[in-house]
């Protein structure tokens, strides 16, 4: 039976619905489950809960739980990756409050932008150094990586160590789903097609039984049917003629047209939430006391109270995270599985069963416009010779032209990271679509100054040096 390793298991909710969906595979239900974190006391609640899984699904795994890395991940065959370096406080605090003082707002913050671009200096370091423990102690493992800024980490794990790194995410196989609803078809009947970049991917085909879907999409537009939370989404369908895999909040970021300190009216237009992040980690905070409380003592929490704990709070934040959080929770013992693709990997590696899922890989010959070596998300083929990324081709002019924009501060700042330049950083924050939209040359570099220096020691030492240009 494999070692599959939890790095940074104590994100107790999304570990359980990872090894739910692990364990539920018959052919898994006898595997070696390894859940490492440095928090122990959210370790201990994992542990807790992975028992009740393993019991609910009537099977009988080895259960390994500890605080050294190196323990588990010695002789680990798959390695799932779902840590956050910093956290919401002080990390992500930093990356949202110092460039709001400069006139610069985000949304969402962990993918691109000068949020992306810091939280990926910090998560780098910390990646590279479990890599170079996997090569000591586990030189055959396939690393599943959830970590965001999903491209970028994944491109410089890849750049950086042989150990095989995918990243793993739901938004091409989530918006599926959410696009079926949206035109009144199952999503177990729409065939899809979608290539690019991690939460800037388009679908390339949307069909059902070999008809186009697309025009259903724009009717859902003419009719005035769009959804008041994805009206930024279904507004760039209108202008490039293809949907895009992740959600508004986080494509509002990547693009320097709808998030402009002098234009509010395009925020009303288009309902983008600023600072929708920090809301959703404070919802989540509230959150938490209920979650540990139902996850220690099924049914003891009602979902109607900490409905009511958020609304006493007034976060400013989505209706529909908030809604989320509160459905989640309601499921919150069942076992069933997800929309996440790592138990299917792990799976099809150990059968030999063949699937198809999607994975950001490097790019090598793959999508042809794209520059070799990024990362690319594309479908891949899953079975006993591993993870086998599909050849897309060419894809079309305006959407590589789009593409490539983020492309340029994904490498930018991976060169930053691997090589401790810290020029890159400032080049890639002047190269962001959207703070280039907003900030004078000058004010990116004096931000730029400013968050190095407040993150400290959750950087490399060559990146927390005196100014570049003083």
């Amino acid at each position: 039976m494999p070692k599959i390793t939890f790095i940074g298991a104590g994100s107790t909710v999304f570990a359980k619905n990872l090894l739910g969906d692990i364990l539920s595979y018959p052919e898994l239900a006898d595997a070696t489950i390894s859940l490492f974190d440095i928090d122990t006391k959210r370790l201990e609640l994992s542990a807790l809960v992975s028992r009740r899984v393993a019991a609910a699904l009537g099977v009988n795994p080895t259960l390994e739980v500890t605080t050294d890395r190196e323990q588990a991940l010695y002789g680990a065959d798959y390695a799932i990756n779902m840590i956050q370096v910093g956290g919401y406080r002080p990390a992500t605090v930093i990356d949202f409050e110092i460039p709001k003082k400069y006139g610069l707002r985000q949304t969402i913050g962990d993918t691109l932008g000068i949020g992306g671009i810091m939280r990926a200096l910090r998560t780098i370091p910390v990646m590279l150094a479990m890599v170079r423990d996997m090569e000591r102690l586990c030189p055959g493992v396939l690393h599943l990586n959830y970590v965001n800024p999903m491209a970028m980490v994944t491109w410089a794990l890849n750049r950086a160590s042989k150990i095989p790194t995918v990243g793993l995410c739901h938004s091409v196989q989530g918006t599926a789903h959410e696009l079926a609803k949206d035109i009144g078809i199952p999503a177990n009947e729409i065939d899809y097609l979608a290539a690019g970049i991690n939460h800037l991917a388009f679908y390339l085909k949307f069909e059902r039984n070999g008809q186009d879907l697309y025009p259903a999409l724009h009717r859902v537009i003419d009719e005035g049917r769009v959804p008041d939370w994805n009206r930024v989404r279904y507004e760039m369908l209108r202008r490039l003629g293809y949907f895009v895999t992740e959600s508004s909040e986080h494509f509002a970021e990547y693009i320097p047209w709808f998030i402009k300190r002098d234009r509010p009216e395009l925020l009303e237009r288009f309902n983008i939430p600023l600072d929708e992040y920090p809301g959703r980690c404070e919802v989540y905070e509230v959150a938490w006391g209920f979650i540990e409380q139902e996850l220690k003592e099924p049914g003891s929490v009602d979902a109607a109270a900490l409905g009511q704990a958020i609304e006493a709070k007034s976060i400013t934040v989505m209706p529909r995270s908030v809604e989320h959080t509160v459905a989640s929770f309601a499921h919150l013992n069942e076992v069933k599985r997800s929309l996440e693709y790592g138990s299917t990997i792990i799976h099809s590696c150990e059968t030999g069963q063949p699937s198809v899922v999607y994975g950001n890989v490097s790019n090598y010959g793959l999508i042809d416009n794209l520059p070799p070596g990024c990362c690319v998300e594309v479908p891949c083929l899953v079975d006993k010779n591993g993870v086998q990324p599909t050849r897309i081709g060419s894809l079309p002019p305006q959407l590589v032209a789009l593409i490539q924009t983020n492309i340029n501060v994904q490498a930018l700042t991976v060169e930053a990271a691997l090589s401790g330049k810290r020029e890159h950083v400032y080049h890639a924050a002047m190269l962001d679509p959207h703070t280039a939209a907003e900030l004078s040359i000058d004010e990116i570099w004096a931000m730029v100054d400013e968050l190095l220096a407040a993150h400290g020691s959750y950087l490399p030492n060559a990146l927390r040096g005196g100014k570049v240009i003083s």
